[in-house]
């Protein structure tokens, strides 16, 4: 039972990235090595994340159950970093824009799964008894791979010099909520109370506005030029 829940939970959060690869112009240009490098420039913009936030940014002494929300909203500011840094991997890859976008993204999510939510499925969903937040990761997993495949194409489209100003307003209003979500849903869940299952549904809502919105704006600006 435990190597089957594990199995599950593996299975569940790593296939979404195989597939993506698979069925994506990634493995006919062989860009394996490609999303590599944008995983480990995913790992120094974290780093130079987590050293700014210590300097800047320091653990804030409250009362049990009070939500700092200044604090909070500061701190997903430096999330801007994660902007710099796909369009730092896209900027150094000669291609079409699907294949810059898809190489970014595919790296930043397998980077940020295999750092943050790796360790917390292999011990924790090997336990004796069955607990639904691991599934949970997994699923959550997911909902990071099209937020970053929607981040990556609107740092894109915002980059090129040749955007036309009416984009330029619905660009940058999907940048900023991408770039504060996490907050957003933080302050959700701390002032409505939702349980988990809530929050990854209203999450994975809200990322699936955002793709669409960016898929559209996307379509449009391709196929309009």
């Amino acid at each position: 039972m435990t190597l089957l829940q594990l199995g599950n939970c593996v299975a569940l959060a790593y296939s979404p990235l195989l597939i993506a690869y698979r069925r994506s112009s990634l493995s006919e240009y062989n860009a394996f090595w490609r999303c590599v490098q944008a995983g480990a420039t995913y790992l120094f913009v974290q780093l130079c994340k987590m050293l700014f936030l210590a300097t800047f940014f320091p653990t804030w002494d409250a009362s049990i159950g009070v939500y700092d929300f200044v604090g909070e909203f500061m701190k997903s500011t430096v999330d801007l970093a994660d902007l710099v840094g796909l369009h730092l991997v896209m900027s150094r890859n000669a291609g079409k824009g699907d294949y810059k976008i898809m190489v970014a993204a595919m790296g930043w999510a397998t980077a940020e799964l295999v750092m943050s939510r790796c360790i917390p499925l292999w011990v924790g969903a090997r336990g004796i008894e069955f607990d639904w937040k691991y599934i949970q990761i997994s699923f959550d997993s997911n909902i990071s791979l099209i937020h970053y495949i929607a981040m990556a194409a609107l740092v894109w489209m915002f980059s090129r010099y040749d955007l036309p100003k009416h984009y330029r307003l619905p660009v940058a209003a999907l940048l900023g909520l991408s770039v504060y979500k996490a907050f957003l849903m933080e302050s959700v869940i701390h002032i409505f109370a939702v349980g988990s299952w809530t929050a990854l549904l209203v999450k994975a809502l809200v990322t699936g506005g955002v793709s669409l919105s960016t898929l559209l704006l996307y379509i449009s600006l391709v196929h309009g030029n």
